[in-house]
């Protein structure tokens, strides 16, 4: 059978963009959940990499977020100027610098405790299901990182 680019350039046939538009539907999700907190989705998720493991380096960060410095730098400055957020340059390594919470930035996580409940009760997928897809999806993320390093 001949390949038909035709055929394949069709918006149906793309695995970019269901991902695309699931990706925006979701992100909109938390939205609602978020404001009262004055968090964009960006800032929450760096919240989420702190809360779990707080003083990581911006590198870290950017490699947990799959994020580059670029697109996180304004973010940490914004934060930084909020009074949730501390960098201070590493003690072993002048070129990096270490991200901590503060009193508030911590404080935080008990006003965002529900948010993964809430949103997740407006994801209309069995609970198996939305777990195969966020595995899935990791394997996909966790395969691209590793090609575009070239190992």
């Amino acid at each position: 059978m001949e390949y038909d680019y035709r055929e394949a350039m069709k918006l149906d046939h793309q695995l970019c963009f269901p991902i695309y538009a699931a990706s925006r539907v979701i992100t909109s999700l938390y939205t609602p959940y978020l404001k009262p907190l004055g968090l964009t989705y960006t800032q929450y998720i760096l919240f989420l990499v702190l809360w779990e493991k707080d003083g990581l380096t911006v590198g870290e960060i950017c490699k947990r977020l799959m994020l580059d410095s670029g697109t996180l730098s304004p973010i940490l400055k914004k934060l930084r100027q909020q009074g949730l957020i501390e960098k201070q340059q590493s003690t072993t390594d002048e070129r990096s610098f270490i991200i901590t919470l503060t009193e508030q930035g911590r404080a935080l996580q008990e006003q965002a405790k529900d948010i993964p409940l809430q949103v997740g009760s407006c994801v209309h997928l069995e609970a198996e299901k939305a777990l195969l897809l966020r595995d899935l999806l990791n394997d996909l993320l966790k395969n691209q990182t590793t090609d575009a390093k070239g190992e």
